[in-house]
């Protein structure tokens, strides 16, 4: 976790026959770029769940659509001021780009593959998306839970607010 920043909530989405498809994890702290606090959502799912997608206030059940638009788009190059890097985050000890995808307004929301799953990063405000510029390492925490971990108040957007 960075420095500040607490775990706020843990939320999944499925049912009986099919058991968990989906898993949220919030955090919040200082916001990167200052001004105040700032909240990030991570999302793994199953294709077609559509839990990521609707904490990015994007349509549809995934991102697919979104990423074939940015990755196939007539965008510029690497060098161009309207390129626009993907995140690189490591998952299970491999790195793994988020692109970013287009949003509601008032967050920025990243989108990738790893392990077979969607990978969503959502965060607010906008300006929270550079905390996906430092060194984020992702770990499954049915395999091990960091003893440092800090909890705090519940997300509000893991309770409708997003």
């Amino acid at each position: 976790m960075p420095a500040g920043w607490t775990v706020t909530g843990v939320a999944w989405a499925g049912d009986e026959a099919g058991g968990v498809r989906a898993t949220a994890v919030a955090c919040a702290g200082p916001a990167p770029l200052g001004g105040g606090p700032a909240e990030l959502v991570l999302v793994a799912e199953e294709p077609g769940v559509g839990l990521g997608t609707r904490f990015a206030g994007v349509a549809g059940p995934d991102p697919g659509p979104e990423l074939t638009e940015v990755l196939a788009g007539p965008g510029p190059g690497p060098g161009h001021p309207e390129h626009v890097e993907p995140a690189r985050i490591r998952v299970g000890g491999h790195p793994t780009p988020l692109w970013l995808i287009n949003s509601a307004t008032d967050r920025s929301a990243y989108a990738g593959e790893a392990r077979g799953m969607w990978l969503h990063a959502i965060a607010w405000p906008a300006s929270a998306g550079h905390l996906l510029a430092e060194d984020v390492v992702l770990h499954d925490l049915t395999e091990w839970t960091p003893p440092e971990l800090v909890y705090g108040a519940p997300s509000p957007y893991l309770h409708g607010g997003a």
